[in-house]
Order: structure tokens, then C-alpha cells, then sequence
């Protein structure tokens, strides 16, 4: 029949180099580019300060990196089968590494906010990119291994990143946290341009002409959904009214956007791909995924700052033990999801975390900065084996041809689902602390316990003041008191959601249909 033949060399096709050299090269490039989505949030006071902005003005130099890199992650494919993938990757790759440096050296807001939108443009593709990029290099049944890859620079990389950055920031600048992209850029765009070649699919395909409308309306509705999902807690959420305007823009973008996908003959972005019900449920579970890890990711760093006073690098090393937790596991999961089926094997990462975030949820004040590291570890641990298993699994079944596109939309789902976490568990921490902060005052308000403790501190406070002044000391420290308890409380029911999504999510594994570990794609 035609076009089997082309077919056939597109399933068979295999890169010249070696496939673990490949994964080296396009890997450097996307754990500089994730890295940079988490290096740059510990930076931002740093920022404002330099720039004479305030903080909620800085804010703007990771919003708007994410806007540009979400808009271009979904429409890599096309442009990868436009330009030529490897073409476009080393493209995004001088892209970023440049604008990178124009962060660095940045004077001013404007001229920061410039250069992050186009390092965002840039740095988009290359997540996409080097996962297609990996599963056509390696043979069907140790891509496992490819995954375990990925996740190293996806899972581990916004780990490191506060840290990273906090220690940039303390021992020299801010700026270092751009500058550091300069160097592995230009060794990533080294190998890659020697590695990496494109299979005969891309080389053959004819994509036409670029869809402008389409693109301009993923541009909006994405955009509109990312700036809600950053400043809604800031703003009241759809107590602003500009942020219903916002939502109603992205309702109508993102419908105008699929209406348009599904009519016309050369889409930006190919949305059959959803028809695959692996593909469809793994978008789900990595979206629910993201915003698990990213919520953890946040969550915790901020709990150490605000109520344990740590420094924004010590802080990042008392949760850096979760990117251990995933080294360790990633080469198991490549052996075993190549031996086991993958489902049971996503189901037990999600009830790892699920049972790690019951157990993190026992924080209190009291806690020092390891008392957290075996279950932040084990965290690292189910995290790690999801990650791997589930991108093999939503993928198993798409011929290679479609690998590209599928990618991108994967990402794009991780990454919106990372989204929604930050802002969900950043809602909870400060409308749960005013709750508890009511339910704290209205318990102890003329108990004993309050009586007693009053008392002692006026005895204490009025050696050193008058008695009225004792007094308003003493009420001042009991309200502090409970302004901490309510926080804690907060971050308590923030963990215990997440734990209970997590116990949820794991029969939802068992809609996907199994796939024979080392059984071709597309079968």
C-alpha cells in the first residue's frame, strides 16, 4: 500500500551515534532550560533590588519566561518538521544561551523582562525536543532507560535550582544565575550540532504553511491562563475583575483554538493524537503529576523561609535530598519497566508520594533542618518512578512519526498541571492560615491555657516596662503565636491534599491499556 514503505523507515530508522551519547547532548540543553524555570524564583528579591522594582513587579521575570515557554512547547513540532528538528533544537539552543547573557546583564526591568521572554521563546522547545529526540534514538525496549534520562534533567533539576541559585546569589550575583547558562550552551550546541541527526520522516515532511491564527490563539488563551494562574492569589482571584476578564478570554481563546486545530488541514498543533488512549490518560496523570511535584517543590522551600527564618540556599539544601531520592530510583525503573507492567509500577509512585506527603504533613516549628530528609528522599523515590514509567506508557503506543508532536503536548500538560499546583498550594497556605488563625483565637479566647500564659509573659515583660506596656507586649507575642500555629496548620492541609490527589490518582493508572514492555511503537 503507499506510504508503507516510509512508514516502515520511520519505525526502523536508527541514529549513527550512539544512543547514550545523544542523551548526554540533548540532555545538558534541557536541564539548563528546566533549571532555569526554578534558579531564577530564589533570585527575585535580589532582582528587584538591583533593578529598583518592587517584588511584586520582579515577579514578571518568571511570568513571563513561563508565558513564552508555554506557548512555544505545544507548536515545537511543527516547527521542528518545518526547519528540520535538529536545525530548530540547536536554534532554541543559541537562542537561550544569548538571551541568557542579555538577563545577566540587564540594567533594568524592562530590559530583564525582554530578555526572559525571548530566553522562555527559546527555551521552550528543548523539553520536547530532547524527549522525542530520545525515544527515537533508543530501541523500544530500553526506552525505560531514555526516560529514566529525562526524568534526571526534568525531575532533579527544579530540585537543584533554588539551591543552586541561593548559593549563586550569596557567594556572588544574582547574575550568575543567567551567566551560567553562557558556558553550558555553547558545549550543548558543541555536541548536539556533532550528535544529532534528523530520521528520514522529518527530513521528508512537508508541513506547509504556518498556521498564524492558530498559533496567535494559543498564544492568547495560554498566555491569559498563565498570567491568572501566577497573580490570582495576589489579586483575589475572580473577586478582580480583571482576571474574569482573563478567564473569559481564555475560555474563548481555547475554544476558537481547538475549533480552528480541528478544521484546518495543516494545524499547528495535531490534536488526534488524543484519539490514543494511553497518550490521553498519560497527559492526565503527568498534568496531576506536575502539579504534585511542583506544589512540593514550592511548598516546602517557603515553609523553611517564612516560619523556620532559613536563608533561601539553606532552605534549598534541607529539600535537595528529594533530587537523591530520584537518582537512586531511575536506574531501577528503566530495568523494571522494561520487565514489569509499567501501571503497577505508576500506581506505586503515586502511593509512595501519596504516603510521604502523610508523613511530611507531621511538620511542626520544632523540626530541624534534616528532620524532613528520609521522607523528602523517598518522595524523590516515587516521583522518579512515575515519571519514567508513566512517559513510557503514553507513549508506547504512538508510531514514531507522531513522537514529536506528542511530546510537546505532553510537556505542555506537565508544565500547565505545575501551574496550577504552584497557585493552588500558595491559595491554601494563605486562606487556610486565616481560617485556622479564626478557629485558634475563638478556642483559646478566655481558657486557662490563655489566662496562665498571659500572665506569665506580663511577669516576665514588666520587669523591663510599665504595666500597660507589659501587656500589649504580652497579647503582641500570644498573636504572633498563633499567626505561626495557623501558618503551620496551612502547610499541614496543603501536604494532606496533595496526599490525598495522589491516592486518587493511582487507579486512574489502570484506564491505560498495558504495553508490552519492549513491544515496538505504534502496537
Amino acid at each position: 500500500m503507499p506510504g508503507e514503505p516510509q512508514q516502515a523507515s520511520a519505525q526502523d530508522w536508527k541514529p549513527s551515534a550512539s544512543p547514550w551519547l545523544i542523551a548526554a547532548a540533548v540532555m545538558l540543553a534541557t536541564f539548563m532550560e528546566v533549571l532555569d524555570t526554578s534558579i531564577a524564583s530564589v533570585t527575585l528579591p535580589h532582582i528587584a533590588g538591583s533593578l529598583s522594582a518592587s517584588t511584586s513587579e520582579a515577579t514578571w521575570v518568571l511570568t513571563t519566561y513561563l508565558v513564552a515557554n508555554a506557548v512555544v512547547l505545544p507548536s515545537s513540532s511543527w516547527f521542528a518538521l518545518r526547519f528540520g528538528r535538529r536545525r530548530f533544537l540547536l536554534l532554541c539552543i543559541v537562542i537561550f544561551t544569548i538571551s541568557s547573557f542579555f538577563c545577566g546583564a540587564a540594567t533594568s526591568l524592562g530590559s530583564i523582562l525582554i530578555a526572559r521572554t525571548i530566553q522562555g521563546a527559546g527555551g521552550g522547545a528543548l523539553q520536547p525536543l530532547s524527549q522525542a529526540i530520545l525515544l527515537e534514538s533508543f530501541p523500544p525496549e530500553k526506552r525505560g532507560a531514555a526516560m529514566a534520562i529525562f526524568a534526571l534533567g526534568v525531575v532533579v533539576a527544579p530540585v537543584l535550582g533554588p539551591t543552586l541559585g541561593g548559593w549563586l546569589t550569596d557567594q556572588y550575583s544574582w547574575r550568575w544565575a543567567f551567566y551560567i547558562n553562557v558556558p553550558v550552551g555553547i558545549l550543548a550546541i558543541f555536541l548536539i550540532s556533532r550528535l544529532v541527526e534528523d530520521p528520514p520522516y522529518i527530513r521528508s515532511a512537508k508541513p506547509g504553511r504556518i498556521d498564524a491564527i492558530g498559533l496567535g490563539l494559543l498564544a492568547v488563551w495560554l498566555g491569559a491562563l498563565q498570567i491568572i494562574l501566577d497573580k490570582g492569589q495576589e489579586d483575589d482571584w475572580f473577586g478582580a475583575t480583571w482576571i474574569r476578564w482573563a478567564a473569559a478570554i481564555v475560555v474563548v481563546g481555547f475554544i476558537a483554538f481547538l475549533v480552528r486545530q480541528l478544521i484546518i488541514r495543516n494545524p499547528i498543533v495535531n490534536l488526534a493524537v488524543f484519539k490514543d488512549r494511553n497518550f490521553a490518560f498519560g497527559s492526565l496523570l503527568i498534568a496531576l503529576l506536575g502539579s504534585v511535584v511542583y506544589g512540593l517543590v514550592t511548598i516546602l522551600p517557603l515553609f523553611y523561609q517564612t516560619l523556620m527564618n532559613y536563608t533561601a540556599s539553606a532552605a534549598g539544601i534541607a529539600v535537595s535530598p528529594r533530587g537523591l531520592g530520584a537518582i537512586l530510583v531511575m536506574p531501577v525503573a528503566a530495568v523494571l519497566s522494561s520487565r514489569v507492567d509499567n501501571r503497577w509500577l505508576i500506581a506505586a509512585g503515586f502511593s509512595i508520594i501519596g504516603v510521604t506527603g502523610m508523613w511530611t504533613a507531621d511538620l511542626t516549628l520544632e523540626i530541624s533542618q534534616w528532620s524532613l530528609t528520609w521522607p523528602i528522599i523517598i518522595t524523590g523515590v516515587g516521583t522518579g518512578l512515575v515519571f519514567v514509567t508513566l512517559s513510557t506508557l503514553a507513549m508506547g503506543t504512538l508510531p514514531k512519526d507522531q513522537i514529536g508532536n506528542a511530546s510537546g503536548l505532553y510537556n505542555l500538560f506537565r508544565n500547565i498541571g505545575g501551574s496550577v499546583g504552584i497557585s493552588v498550594v500558595n491559595t491554601i497556605v494563605a486562606r487556610h492560615s486565616q481560617l485556622h488563625r479564626s478557629e485558634l483565637s475563638h478556642n483559646i479566647n478566655g481558657g486557662l491555657w490563655f489566662h496562665n500564659l498571659l500572665s506569665h509573659l506580663q511577669s516576665v515583660m514588666s520587669l523591663h516596662a510599665a504595666s500597660t506596656v507589659a501587656r500589649r507586649r504580652s497579647f503582641a507575642l500570644i498573636q504572633n503565636l498563633l499567626d505561626q500555629q495557623a501558618s503551620v496548620y496551612s502547610y499541614v492541609d496543603d501536604l494532606r491534599y496533595m496526599a490525598l490527589l495522589c491516592f486518587l490518582v493511582a487507579p486512574i493508572v489502570f484506564f491505560v491499556r498495558r504495553v508490552q514492555p519492549g513491544a515496538p511503537a505504534g502496537h
